[in-house]
């Protein structure tokens, strides 16, 4: 009987200790289409969801398919509702930021610290830790500049995955696809 008190409290403890709360970036590349995958992988694993979509990835998945999958609607821009500071509020619920695909310009632009859209904004902002999963073509993947973004970005803490070999957009294949689902 106290084994099975043992086990059901390390459970519960195990559990609780996994669940967070997650903020799920999407930026745009032909990859966000692998963001509802990641998202509902999080959301069983017991995990709470917000996405922050920047509008390129809109254009890729449609805010309705995220927020289905997350259980709250998408967010997107910084001025669609400026008295919330939305940027700030989703920052400090966020136990974990997770952007996935996290695109060459993405990883540009947070390198620099720049804050030009929602998405940008909140890492900037949140405290937590930060995961990046690459996805672009192999040349942007290997190019000097990016190499350099990524080396400085990890250098600063934050998470960058290493991207996945295999078939890219179109004909091409190499490295630069979005790790899959799982292995986020």
């Amino acid at each position: 009987m106290d084994e099975r008190c043992t086990s059901a409290s390390q459970r519960t403890t195990t559990a609780s200790w996994r669940s967070r709360r997650v903020v799920v970036g999407v930026a745009g590349s032909i990859a966000a289409y692998k963001a509802p995958f990641v998202i509902r992988l999080l959301r069983q694993a017991g995990h709470e969801v917000k996405v922050v979509a920047t509008e390129s990835a809109l254009r890729f998945i449609g805010a309705p398919t995220l927020a289905a999958i997350s259980g709250h609607s998408v967010s997107t821009g910084v001025f669609d509702d400026p008295a919330a500071v939305e940027h700030v509020a989703v920052a400090e619920w966020a136990e974990l930021v997770l952007v996935a695909p996290a695109t060459a310009d993405l990883l540009a632009r947070v390198r620099v610290g720049r804050a030009d859209d929602l998405l940008t904004a909140t890492i900037l902002t949140s405290q937590a830790p930060v995961v990046l999963a690459p996805a672009m073509h192999t040349q942007m993947w290997f190019n000097p500049a990016t190499q350099d973004n990524v080396a400085v970005l990890r250098r600063r803490g934050l998470t960058v995955l290493e991207p996945d070999s295999g078939r890219l957009t179109g004909k091409d294949s190499g490295v630069g696809r979005m790790p899959e689902p799982g292995q986020i």
